[in-house]
């Protein structure tokens, strides 16, 4: 199903041909985001995200690089996260040739221009603004700057208004230099798939600079109690975070972890979802999530309340919490998990962006991509014994975290509920 070559240069191409696809992705991951960067340039890995579409010598202006694939009915982006960039073009397959150039021109020829990176800081403010204004979107970031402080781990990956504000194009080269090269990156093609990709990859990307990126600094944990943060803001329903520490990618129990996820809130028939939604009428949306990054984990919990039914909520998860890790989980709904899981999964892996997505994450993050088939043989596996054991394991006092924003200004208030 997928195949992985390492070009001459050093650069890792993995192709996941799919039958009767439509489409044709090319992606290309870097090992560079904001756990990469310092307290002086937090927010680089995204600011430089953007200027790859300001213009190359090429195509010299964004107009000029967002018509070359528009005029054929392409879709592209880019997207950074705490580990990684990923930058992609998504074409009918007659037009793979054109989504190669285009990537490889970004990625290779942007001008980093000094003027049109003054423009930029103006946009990157009001992408800050438009967060501030989600608190869905931003409670995200609140959650990891819980958990993980003053370090790359817990600083947002957008940045600081302050350091959008002074960052010099020296900084963007600098960084460019330093972590797109050919060993930190991955490319992948996914969908319908000529046989000589290969050859035109060499082409098109032979251009990259070879040679290692620099490593981040591995995360620092610490905690011995219940912890709370809330920021207080003006709003109509309250959004909260409600989780524990857990395990990185590469834990043993990480599939006993997705598991439990899908047991308590994963599916519309989740304990969470039908506990409070259903049963209380508490929110409208309730779900629960693992996240294994390469050095640390964690479970999760988001749901929106009426800002007067805080506690409430607050008290509803975390007695199904405790009921998981006190009372076994029978085999039928442990049956029920495992498949929602893997068909969510072969629904995710139809097209040919999250196929493309799925299979290089894997490989710049792991090391070596699982087949589908390996993975639902990794959940087949997760034994009632290995949910228990997992379940008390995380649900402890000393683990819990809780982050929300509203109206409220105390979090000592919301302290005396973190008890399980």
């Amino acid at each position: 199903m997928f195949k992985k070559t390492i070009l001459p240069n050093g650069l890792r191409l993995i192709t996941a041909p799919m039958a009767g696809s439509q489409s044709t992705t090319v992606l290309v991951f870097f090992a560079a985001g904001s756990k990469y960067e310092s307290k002086e340039n937090n927010g680089i890995s995204h600011f430089l995200e953007h200027m790859f579409f300001k213009g190359t010598k090429k195509r010299p202006t964004t107009l000029a690089l967002s018509e070359y694939l528009d005029r054929v009915g392409g879709e592209f982006n880019a997207f950074t996260s705490q580990e990684m960039t990923g930058y992609y073009a998504k074409v009918a397959p007659e037009y793979a040739d054109m989504a190669l150039d285009w990537v490889s021109d970004i990625l290779l020829n942007s001008k980093f221009d000094a003027k049109e990176i003054d423009k930029e800081r103006g946009v990157i403010t009001e992408e800050i603004n438009m967060s501030l204004d989600n608190p869905m979107r931003y409670l995200g970031d609140l959650w990891e700057e819980l958990l993980y402080g003053d370090q790359p781990a817990g600083w947002q990956i957008i940045g600081t208004k302050e350091n959008i504000s002074k960052m010099a194009r020296t900084q963007f080269v600098d960084y460019f230099n330093t972590h797109y090269r050919t060993k930190n990156a991955v490319v992948c093609l996914a969908g319908k798939i000529d046989k000589d990709m290969e050859k035109k990859v060499l082409k098109y990307f032979g251009g990259l600079k070879k040679g290692e990126g620099q490593t981040k600094s591995a995360v620092r944990e610490a905690q011995s109690k219940p912890e709370v943060m809330v920021y207080h803001k003006a709003t109509d329903q309250t959004h909260l975070r409600l989780g524990v520490r857990a395990y990185d990618m590469f834990h043993k129990d990480r599939y006993a972890l997705m598991v439990l996820a899908a047991i308590l809130g994963g599916m519309m028939s989740s304990r969470l979802f039908i506990s409070v939604r259903e049963k209380r009428g508490l929110a409208y949306y309730v779900r629960s999530a693992a996240e294994n990054y390469t050095d640390c984990g964690y479970f999760v919990t988001q749901a929106g309340v009426a800002n007067e039914k805080a506690e409430e909520a607050i008290e509803a998860i975390l007695t199904e919490y405790k009921k998981i890790r006190d009372i076994k989980v029978g085999a039928a709904e442990i049956k029920k998990a495992k498949e929602w899981l893997q068909g969510s999964l072969r629904l995710g892996l139809e097209t040919s962006d999250e196929m493309a997505s799925w299979v290089g994450l894997q490989e710049l993050l792991r090391k070596g991509v699982l087949t589908p088939e390996q993975i639902f043989s990794k959940i087949k596996a997760v034994s009632q014994s290995d949910l228990a054991r997992v379940a008390k394991d995380i649900f402890r006092p000393e683990k819990l975290n809780l982050a929300l924003i509203g109206p409220f200004k105390e979090k000592e208030k919301f302290e005396k509920f973190l008890k399980i």
